[in-house]
């Protein structure tokens, strides 16, 4: 889930399931990011992961007595992830269910335009643009359904390996692969066909439908989704791909994996208040 060895996230989990808060807190910032940024690619709409952020959190810490190591504590916290994010109610997690096809007559419904004047704003114009292409190829993602979605975050953006993914979508390695490869297809086929980022040929370019986005209130200059608080380039982030992403034209992939990896609001913080008052934090 993050770069932390399997050997010191077992140290922390010892500690925390005998009582110890500081490792809690220690092991719950070590991961919390990649949750958020799970949930965020999920749900599109950062209030909503975070509150599904912090109900996830909260899940892995009151079953943590239940953890036996047999498996890394990434690849158990990811399991609960993705089980919560795959039965929250759809009206949480998408206002209707959204299909290419929807997905590209949105994007011809923009008119194109000057991007937007950002001199009575405090953000600057690159950021905004960015904000527009982040938030439209996330929005590519909600035309997969939920499965899919979970399979290409988890194997093509962050990296991980087929059989964490596996483990993760409780799912055999090779359904997996079969997951990833059916969401990596049908991105492709949308984005060369739609997006001028992957596809030069394309009309659509971000800086042309930006001003559009914030007519229709899907981008905010004064609530950025998908560019505050970053920290790195998901790229960087994520390990090794797996073998069997290699062969497709990667540009679009790429989109994916240069995404920020953001910050996210300090989840263990707010677990501390919770936990205060509870068993937990009595042992």
């Amino acid at each position: 889930m993050n770069t932390s060895a399997p050997a010191e996230d077992e140290f922390l989990v010892s500690q925390a399931q005998g009582g110890d808060m500081h490792a809690l807190d220690v092991l719950i910032r070590r991961h919390q990011s990649r949750v958020f940024n799970l949930a965020l690619r999920m749900m599109w709409r950062r209030d909503l992961a975070e509150d599904a952020t912090q109900e996830i959190l909260i899940k892995a810490v009151t079953h943590l007595g239940g953890f036996e190591g047999r498996s890394k504590f990434s690849t158990w916290l990811y399991r609960i992830a993705v089980n919560h994010l795959l039965n929250v109610r759809k009206s949480e997690m998408e206002e209707k269910a959204m299909t290419f096809t929807d997905m590209g007559a949105s994007l011809e419904e923009v008119a194109d335009a000057e991007p937007p004047d950002t001199r009575s704003t405090s953000v600057e114009a690159h950021l905004l643009l960015e904000e527009a292409k982040l938030g439209c190829i996330t929005a590519m993602l909600m035309c997969l359904d939920r499965r899919q979605r979970l399979a290409f975050i988890l194997g093509e953006v962050f990296g991980e390996s087929g059989e964490a993914g596996a483990a993760a979508l409780e799912v055999s390695p090779a359904n997996f692969r079969q997951l990833l490869s059916r969401a990596r297809h049908d991105l492709y086929q949308f984005m060369n066909d739609k997006c001028g980022l992957v596809n030069t040929a394309n009309p659509c370019r971000c800086a042309r439908k930006a001003s559009g986005f914030v007519k229709k209130g899907w981008l905010d200059p004064a609530g950025l989704q998908f560019t505050k608080d970053r920290v790195s380039e998901m790229r960087a982030a994520a390990p090794a791909h797996l073998d069997e992403l290699l062969g497709m034209d990667r540009r679009h992939a790429e989109l994916y994996q240069s995404q920020p990896l953001l910050q996210g609001p300090d989840f263990a913080a707010r677990l501390k208040d919770i936990l205060a008052a509870s068993s937990f934090s009595q042992k």
